[in-house]
């Protein structure tokens, strides 16, 4: 029988996790996680954390320094529980992937970010978790459109703040991903825009912290981008031979929307084409399709070195300041202006608060102190499992 914490993992339930554990489970894929660090001692991660890269001290110990933010994603995605067959403590949703952790500066708009993914496409991985947000960055930009280059699946979270999506989801080729709650409605600080490509859920997330004995809940774009991952890991294992864009076509061709939202021209840009049904993904008969799915595919020069002046954005994608709302077309008339220095700037100037959002759950949430059970919540019926709601493009 479960411990509580596992019974508070809403999403396994919703997902249908024990019919999908029979199908896929992640072996044999790799999923690095650039974030805040992995702590590999924990229990219910431990020989499941690979050696990694730390890019603040320069070394292999990608170890957290206190913040334990890392740690949940890689719960998240990868943990396998302790106990009796596992059965206590988190699970991840893909619990026999490998997670490649990546420790860096926490920003998505320095050298540190574009250098951790290149590392990640480099050392295996062939997908690559980034709950973090900021500015744009053509190093940025050419880092993600290497890792396409390289047929690895980079999944981004959209932002906390309720307003235009950030950097990196917004770069193209990457999969951006919003947060929906247990009934599969978007959260309302969910950041959106056309980008938005797929939700997972985000609400009250419980997973693994820092600590021999750690344990948190939080909610945030953080955790929906981190099943986005570990969904991406399941179809990996389950379909070795298709490229990252036709894994992710499967995905978008079973997301499910909630029934206020049905009727929506997809891609919608809060809900993408929905939320994300891993067990239809991984089970229904879906053509292959394109090579590029529904990515979108970076310019041929965004492969370059990434060595470009770090305070430009690419033209080709939307400015990262969240309050502006700003086409493509309008950033590049602003360009001719002169105008877009300003933005950047100002752009560079704001740091995602996806990290801090598991430590500042919405109302009805608590962060849960190490060593100490969850209390017990009730859990509202959970109508996110639903039969698959095929997009209509």
């Amino acid at each position: 029988m479960a411990d509580q914490t596992r019974n508070d993992q809403w999403p396994l339930e919703a997902f249908g996790a024990e019919k999908i554990w029979k199908i896929a489970t992640g072996k044999g894929v790799t999923v690095a996680v650039i974030d805040t660090g992995v702590d590999a001692q924990h229990p219910d991660l431990r020989g499941n954390v690979l050696p990694g890269k730390d890019f603040i001290d320069g070394d292999s110990d990608a170890s957290p320094e206190g913040d334990g933010h890392g740690t949940a994603m890689a719960g998240v995605i990868a943990a396998h529980g302790h106990g009796a067959k596992g059965a206590d403590g988190v699970k991840g949703l893909a619990p026999d992937a490998k997670i490649l952790p990546i420790r860096d500066s926490g920003t998505a708009s320095d050298e540190p970010f574009s250098a951790s993914i290149r590392y990640a496409v480099d050392h295996g991985a062939s997908v690559i978790n980034i709950s973090q947000a900021s500015g744009a960055t053509k190093a940025g930009a050419a880092a993600v459109a290497y890792a396409v280059q390289k047929n690895v699946i980079v999944v981004a979270s959209t932002g906390n703040n309720g307003t235009g999506p950030e950097y990196p989801a917004n770069y193209p080729g990457a999969v951006a991903v919003g947060a929906v709650n247990n009934a599969g409605e978007i959260w309302e600080k969910s950041n959106y825009g056309p980008t938005t490509l797929l939700t997972a859920p985000g609400v009250g997330i419980v997973s693994t912290d820092t600590g021999s004995t750690g344990y948190q809940k939080g909610t945030g774009t953080s955790d929906s981008t981190a099943y986005v991952s570990a969904a991406c890991a399941l179809l990996r294992e389950k379909f070795p031979d298709l490229t990252a864009g036709q894994i992710v076509n499967r995905l978008t061709k079973t997301a499910g929307l909630p029934d206020d939202a049905k009727g929506l021209k997809l891609p919608d840009e809060k809900y993408g084409y929905g939320y994300i049904q891993p067990l239809a993904a991984l089970k229904q008969n879906i053509p292959a399709g394109p090579k590029n799915g529904p990515l979108t595919i970076p310019a041929a020069d965004s492969s370059s070195t990434g060595k470009d002046d770090a305070t430009t954005p690419p033209a080709s994608s939307s400015s990262s300041d969240d309050s502006s709302g700003l086409s493509t077309t309008t950033i590049l008339a602003l360009a001719a202006g002169g105008i877009l220095l300003v933005l950047v700037i100002g752009a560079l100037a704001v740091r995602s608060k996806n990290r801090a959002r598991r430590d500042s759950p919405p109302p009805g949430f608590t962060t849960h102190a190490q060593q100490q059970p969850y209390g017990n919540q009730a859990v509202p019926p959970n109508p996110y499992q639903q039969h698959p709601t095929p997009p209509t493009t």
